[in-house]
């Protein structure tokens, strides 16, 4: 599995439709993915899901009118239930020109056959149950396989025992050289119903079958507010292949102080696919965000890497500037753009929880 940062062919996105994901808030959601899908487009491609023709014709009026509508853009008439492509799509990966990742599952891209000198696209398709808590993921469950076959990849679905394995992109994060974060909150406590047979060895081995990881740093819980039972990418991103950046809190008597001290501890204690200590660096967290009495999963960790381009949530909050610096001392060959998302967070996710990188091969 590529680095985010590594180039990429395009972005995926699904334009947002419904509403009960931001119960009250939903009228300036289409306008905060114009501004996104803007940045974006300007340098890489963007696949744009829209469910049917009406939403298209909306999603082509919005973009219009923010200036946003180009020619890097792609519709695809496909039906969703929510618009996080990062936990309902496909995990692209690609095969060394040995074929080694396509050989552990015997497969190969179409038209391109084992042993071939040039990268192969495969795209990783884990089973979407809607982080075992919605009944309606149906749809979404069938656009990992939409965005393989648009790509051209071919179609890997991880098994264990019997049964495919449950897994969300935003639980997972790579340096593409064989190391993966995760939590265990999100795969191993006993609240989350993914894959309750499996056990970290057995998660290990489905990484390094599939992913081609050497080396799982398991980080403990993850933010409070986050509805997915912690996934990492709320928490702690690799940024270079020897770098992570991780959120802190300052306030001892918030709720999240403690678990992002001890998510710390482990990253001290961890090494990556070549036994070498992790460079750590400390990104602040905003204040609580609380709408209705429900604090949210606000994260300066949610940002996204495109070619050119990070896109990081921001939530009008002094230490908007701080994680923005941050990030740009970081990418120094990337503009680092801040997205308001005091509004898209009431929909529990941001920046990353939305897009799905396509790597170029």
């Amino acid at each position: 599995m590529p680095a985010e940062w590594e180039p990429h062919a395009a972005t995926w996105l699904a334009w947002p439709h419904y509403r009960d994901d931001w119960p009250g808030k939903f009228e300036p959601i289409p306008w905060v993915y114009a501004e996104i899908i803007r940045h974006l487009a300007r340098h890489e491609r963007v696949e744009l899901i829209v469910s049917d023709v009406a939403s298209e014709r909306r999603a082509r009026n919005v973009l219009e009118r923010a200036n946003s509508l180009s020619d890097n853009v792609r519709f695809h008439r496909r039906p969703t239930n929510r618009v996080w492509t990062r936990d309902s799509g496909c995990t692209f990966v690609s095969s060394d020109p040995a074929g080694s990742t396509a050989n552990h599952v015997g497969t190969a891209a179409p038209g391109r056959p084992a042993g071939s000198k040039t990268r192969q696209l495969l795209a990783v398709k884990w089973r979407f149950n809607a982080w075992s808590k919605y009944p309606n993921w149906q749809h979404d469950e069938k656009i990992g396989t939409h965005m393989a076959k648009t790509a051209g990849a071919r179609e890997l679905r991880p098994v264990f025992g019997k049964q495919r394995v449950v897994l969300e992109g935003g639980s997972i994060d790579v340096n593409g050289q064989g190391t993966l974060l995760t939590t265990e909150e999100c795969l191993l406590s006993k609240v989350q119903q993914r894959n309750p047979a499996m056990s970290r060895a057995d998660y290990e081995k489905v990484f390094a079958d599939y992913l081609g990881i050497k080396s799982v740093v398991w980080l403990g819980a993850g933010i409070e507010g986050d509805d997915t039972h912690g996934h990492v990418d709320d928490l702690t991103r690799f940024v270079a292949p020897d770098t992570v950046v991780t959120v802190v809190e300052s306030d001892p008597n918030d709720t999240n102080y403690e678990p992002l001290r001890e998510n710390i501890r482990r990253l001290r204690a961890a090494t990556d696919q070549d036994g070498k200590s992790l460079a750590i660096i400390e990104l602040p967290m905003p204040a609580p965000v609380i709408f209705e009495g429900r604090r949210l999963p606000a994260s300066y960790g949610n940002f996204y890497i495109a070619n050119g381009v990070v896109l990081a949530p921001v939530f009008n909050d002094p230490n908007d500037r701080f994680a923005l610096d941050i990030l740009a001392d970081l990418f120094p060959d990337r503009d680092v753009v801040g997205i308001y998302s005091g509004d898209l967070i009431w929909g529990f996710g941001a920046m990353h929880c939305m897009t799905q990188q396509q790597p170029a091969v």
